[in-house]
């Protein structure tokens, strides 16, 4: 990569090339075959997997309900098929392309449904406008740029009307990109304020060379620890 961004200049090129291998990256932190595409997604190939399914597992033994959200539709199919799997019982999905008069449709069968355990919603969709007080416990699968957006789609457990306790966790893939990205929206380090744009999200495609190649580095050691998806 240290090549590529020398050769790609300082203007649109560059940029290009940081938040196309910034995506990628963070597609592999959720599951390898979200990039690669070969459609496999087995459970024992991604550590989001595999703690998701616990979550769901302990939801379900105590008769509550899950919101899901991540910012990738194609990853929504096989997070939805675990899920099922996890509660013995179907849930529910909501991204872009799901029309507006379904997803008043697809709330109410929440709310109102006691036997539909979950709700996997695209963040840019599914985070904003929408009542889910049925809900007690929330999963932001992936890291979104912008921490206003995931406390937003957090707040749709939050409404006025909610009446339990809200347990909201974040997955983090230990030593990866999204490790490094976790520290910078989490924290009050300066690197944080630098690069945070006016709209709060995090400009990445701002940073040098220098600061990008430490961003993606791979730390062996954090990524190999058992339990390594916070």
């Amino acid at each position: 990569m240290e090549e590529r961004l020398k050769q790609s200049g300082d203007g649109i090129a560059r940029r290009g090339l940081v938040l196309s291998t910034l995506m990628r990256l963070k597609q592999i932190c959720n599951h390898p075959t979200q990039w690669l595409g070969d459609g496999a997604y087995d459970e024992e190939d991604s550590g989001k997997f595999a703690r998701l399914r616990e979550i769901a597992e302990t939801i379900g033994s105590r008769q509550e309900k899950l919101l899901v959200f991540t910012q990738f539709k194609e990853i929504i199919p096989p997070v939805e098929k675990l899920l099922g799997e996890a509660f013995g019982r179907p849930g529910l999905v909501l991204h872009g392309e799901t029309p507006v008069a379904k997803r008043k449709e697809l709330v109410k069968k929440f709310q109102e449904d006691e036997r539909t355990p979950f709700f996997v919603l695209s963040i840019k969709a599914g985070g904003a406008g929408l009542n889910l007080t049925s809900a007690s416990h929330v999963v932001h699968f992936d890291r979104w740029w912008n921490p206003a957006v995931e406390n937003q789609a957090t707040d749709r457990a939050y409404r006025i009307g909610q009446k339990r306790n809200v347990l909201v966790q974040k997955f983090v893939c230990r030593g990866t990109i999204e490790d490094r990205i976790d520290q910078l929206i989490e924290s009050k380090w300066q690197l944080a304020e630098d690069f945070l744009g006016a709209g709060g999200e995090i400009n990445l495609t701002e940073m040098s060379d220098r600061e990008l190649l430490s961003l993606v580095a791979l730390d062996l050691d954090a990524a190999m620890k058992e339990g390594a998806t916070s």
